[in-house]
C-alpha cells in the first residue's frame, strides 16, 4: 500500500506537483497513521530547502523502498544541524542528503520554494507607485491610483481581505528645488504637496488602507534596516561610479540607452546633453554601489513566468536591459543630495532615492516588523511604464538580497496624452483632476479614466470625448434605462416586483438574447477584471444595457399597461423586472470602477449591502433567489446628469 501526498510547491513562475510516495507496506493500520504523521513533518521541512526540487525523485525512491532507512537519516541530519555541522557544497548525495544543506541566511532559493498554494490566499496586497511632489497630481497619477482602487475593490468583492497602500515621494534634489522656487521650507513643501494627493484619493473614492509619506519616521527607520539587511548579506560595496547622469530622473544611465533612444532633438551644451527637457550630465564620484550584476540569473528565472509583468508587451522589453546590468550605485554625496535619508554607516552619504521610495511598499504593511508577512508578497503593484526598470529590474533584486520574496504580478500601463500631445508643464497643457472633475464630476472623471485607458497603449485626453462618453453611457444608457422603469404611466407605485418569471413570459428574440447576456456577464466581466482589462468590462456592461433598451423597446410597456387584461399586466411586470435585473447586475459589476454612482443605485434599488458581492453578480434565475415585491423610497434617481456643451 502507497499513501500519496500531492505536495503544491509555488514557484514565483509556475506551479507543478511533486508526487511523493510513502511506503506502508507490512504495517499495521497504527503504524500507517504515525509513519504518515511523521512524513507529512518531514516533507513540510523538506519542501522549504533549496535542494528539494533537485532531489525530489531521489526522495520518493528511497521513501518507497525504505521509509525507515529515510526518516532516520533525515533525523540524523537535524541532530547534525543543531551542532552546527555546516555541510560542504560538494557533498555528494551518498553521504547525507545534500538537499539538507544548511540554509544560508535570506536566500532568495529557499523563499522561492517555499510551499505556497494560490488558491488559498485570502491577503491581498495592492500598490500603486508613489507619487513624486515635484508638483501636484495630474490625470495620470488619478488613473494610477483609481485602477489600483478597482482592482482592489474587485477582489474584496471575492471575498478577500485586500490591503490598499498608496502615498508620496518626497526625497531627492526636485523636491528641494521646487520648495525653494516656492519659497518654502523643504518639508513645508512636501506636506503641502503631499495632502493635494491624499485629497485627490479621498475625493475620487480611493479607498486606501494606508498613505505613507517618505518623510516618516517609520519609513526612514525601514529603509535603515533595508540597507543594514543588504550589507549585512554582503550585496553593498564602496566604489567609484562614473557616468551619465539623468537629473530630471535622479538616476545614472547607460552609453546605449542614450544612443539606442536616437532622439532627434539632442543638442549639447556646456558638456550637457538635452534631451526631450532631461538634463543629462558626466558624472563621476565615490558611491556605495549594489551587486547587481550577482542577480541575473535570478531576474531571468522571476521573469519566466510570463504572468509576472502584465501586459506582455512591457515583459518583453523589460527581458534584453537584464544582458546590460550593471552594479548599481545606491548613494550620493549628501553635498550634492541632501534632501535625503543619510546611510547608516556614513553621514557623508545618502541613499539613493529609488531604494528610499521602493522601500514604501514593505513600510506600508509594516516591516520591518514581522507583522509585514501577513500581506507580503505584494499581488498586484501597478506602475506607469516610464518606471518600469525600477520596478522590473531593480526592486526584485533588492527584495531577493534581502531574502525576501519579490512581488507575484507588475501591471504596468501607457501615458495619458492631451489632444494627443504628451503632457508637460512647459506646454502648459498638464490637467488637473480637481479642475476637470468640476466639468466632469468625480465619478464621470473616474469612469471615463478606467472606460478609455488601454494597459499597453498610451492614451488620450480630450473634452469632447469624454462628454460625448459620459452623456451616451452613464446618462443615455444606464441613466435612461432606471427612469423608464419608474415612469408614472408603467409604475406609478413604483414597485420593484419580486419576479424572476421573466424567462417562461418575455420569448421574443431580443428578450432570449438579452436573458443570455445577462446570464454570462459576471464570468464574462470576472474574465475581464482578472486581466485588469477595464474597457471590455464596460463594453460588455454596456452591450447588455443597450439590449435591455431595446427590450424596453419592443415590448412597449406604456401601451400594454393600457389593457386590462391578465395577460398584458403579467408582461409589463416581466419587462420592469427583467429590466431592473439588468441594472441590479450592472451595477454590481460596475461597482469597483464607479463606486459611489453604483451603490447610489443599488440603494434605489433596495439591495442590501450583504448581497453586493461578487456571487451576486449572478442574474437571480439562475441561481433561485428572489427579493420581495417592495416599493422605491424615493419618486426617481437621477443617476447621472447629462453634460451640456
Amino acid at each position: 500500500m502507497a499513501i500519496i501526498f500531492q505536495n503544491t510547491i509555488r514557484l514565483p513562475i509556475l506551479i507543478f506537483v511533486k508526487k511523493i510516495f510513502i511506503c506502508t507496506n507490512n504495517y499495521n493500520k497504527r503504524s500507517i497513521m504515525t509513519t504518515r504523521i511523521k512524513f507529512e513533518k518531514v516533507l513540510e521541512n523538506l519542501e522549504k530547502n533549496p535542494f528539494f526540487e533537485k532531489y525530489a525523485n531521489k526522495i520518493a525512491k528511497l521513501q518507497q523502498t525504505s521509509p525507515e532507512e529515510f526518516l532516520q537519516r533525515v533525523k540524523n541530519q537535524e541532530k547534525l544541524q543543531k551542532k552546527k555541522v555546516h555541510l560542504l557544497k560538494s557533498c555528494h548525495i551518498q553521504s547525507l542528503f545534500p538537499f539538507l544543506m544548511t540554509r544560508t541566511k535570506s536566500s532568495w532559493s529557499y523563499i522561492k520554494k517555499r510551499n505556497f498554494c494560490d488558491n488559498a490566499v485570502k491577503n491581498i496586497y495592492i500598490t500603486t507607485p508613489i507619487f513624486y511632489v515635484n508638483a501636484g497630481p495630474h490625470i495620470g497619477h488619478l488613473y494610477t491610483a483609481v485602477l489600483a482602487d478597482t482592482i482592489a475593490r474587485f477582489n474584496a468583492m471575492l471575498g478577500h481581505s485586500v490591503f490598499l497602500s498608496t502615498g508620496t515621494d518626497e526625497h531627492g534634489t526636485k523636491v528641494q528645488k521646487a520648495a525653494n522656487k516656492a519659497i518654502l521650507s523643504t518639508f513645508e513643501y512636501c506636506t503641502q504637496i503631499s495632502h493635494q494627493f491624499q485629497e485627490m484619493c479621498d475625493i475620487f473614492q480611493v479607498k486606501y488602507s494606508k498613505f505613507i509619506r517618505t518623510t516618516e519616521e517609520q519609513h526612514q527607520n525601514a529603509v535603515l534596516h533595508f540597507w543594514n539587511c543588504l550589507e549585512k548579506n554582503g550585496h553593498i560595496y564602496r566604489g567609484k561610479y562614473s557616468g551619465w547622469y539623468n537629473i530630471s530622473e535622479e538616476t545614472f544611465i547607460s552609453d546605449k540607452e542614450i544612443i539606442e533612444k536616437n532622439f532627434k532633438n539632442i543638442k549639447i551644451k556646456k558638456g550637457c546633453i538635452i534631451e526631450s527637457g532631461d538634463t543629462i550630465e558626466w558624472m563621476e564620484e565615490d558611491s556605495y554601489k549594489f551587486r547587481l550584476t550577482s542577480f541575473k540569473d535570478q531576474l531571468k528565472y522571476w521573469l519566466k513566468n510570463e504572468n509576472v509583468i502584465e501586459p506582455a508587451i512591457y515583459r518583453k522589453i523589460l527581458i534584453p536591459w537584464l544582458e546590460e546590468l550593471q552594479d548599481l550605485s545606491i548613494s550620493r554625496p549628501i553635498s550634492r543630495v541632501p534632501w535625503a535619508i543619510p546611510t547608516p554607516s556614513d553621514k557623508s552619504h545618502t541613499i539613493y532615492v529609488w531604494l528610499d521610495a521602493l522601500v514604501n511598499y514593505l513600510t506600508s504593511v509594516g516591516y520591518p516588523n514581522n507583522s509585514f508577512k501577513e500581506f507580503w508578497p505584494p499581488t498586484v503593484q501597478i506602475i506607469g511604464k516610464d518606471i518600469l526598470k525600477f520596478h522590473g529590474i531593480y526592486w526584485p533584486a533588492f527584495l531577493m538580497a534581502a531574502g525576501l520574496e519579490p512581488p507575484k504580478k507588475l501591471i504596468c500601463h501607457g501615458h495619458w496624452a492631451v489632444k494627443d500631445k504628451k503632457m508637460s508643464k512647459s506646454k502648459g497643457n498638464v490637467i488637473s483632476p480637481f479642475i476637470a472633475m468640476n466639468d466632469f464630476t468625480q465619478d464621470g472623471l473616474r469612469y471615463f479614466l478606467l472606460r478609455q485607458a488601454i494597459l499597453d497603449t498610451d492614451a488620450n485626453y480630450n473634452k469632447s470625448k469624454v462628454r460625448k462618453i459620459l452623456n451616451s453611457e452613464l446618462a443615455d444608457t444606464l441613466g435612461n434605462l432606471v427612469n423608464r422603469c419608474f415612469g408614472k404611466t408603467i409604475n406609478p407605485d413604483g414597485i420593484i416586483y419580486n419576479s424572476i418569471e421573466y424567462k417562461s413570459i418575455l420569448n421574443s428574440e431580443l428578450a432570449v438574447k438579452n436573458i443570455k447576456i445577462l446570464e454570462n456577464l459576471s464570468e464574462e466581466a470576472r474574465k475581464c477584471y482578472e486581466k485588469s482589462d477595464l474597457y471590455h468590462v464596460v463594453d460588455h456592461v454596456m452591450d447588455m444595457l443597450r439590449s435591455a433598451n431595446q427590450v424596453f423597446a419592443y415590448y412597449e410597456p406604456w401601451n400594454l399597461s393600457k389593457s386590462k387584461d391578465l395577460n398584458s399586466e403579467k408582461q409589463v411586470e416581466a419587462v420592469i423586472s427583467l429590466i431592473l435585473e439588468n441594472l441590479r447586475v450592472a451595477a454590481l459589476v460596475l461597482y469597483p470602477i464607479i463606486p459611489q454612482l453604483s451603490s447610489n443605485l443599488l440603494d434605489f434599488l433596495q439591495v442590501s449591502i450583504k448581497n453586493r458581492n461578487w456571487e451576486d453578480t449572478k442574474a437571480l434565475h439562475l441561481t433561485n433567489d428572489s427579493n420581495e415585491t417592495r416599493h422605491v423610497l424615493c419618486e426617481n434617481i437621477l443617476f447621472f446628469k447629462k453634460i451640456k456643451n
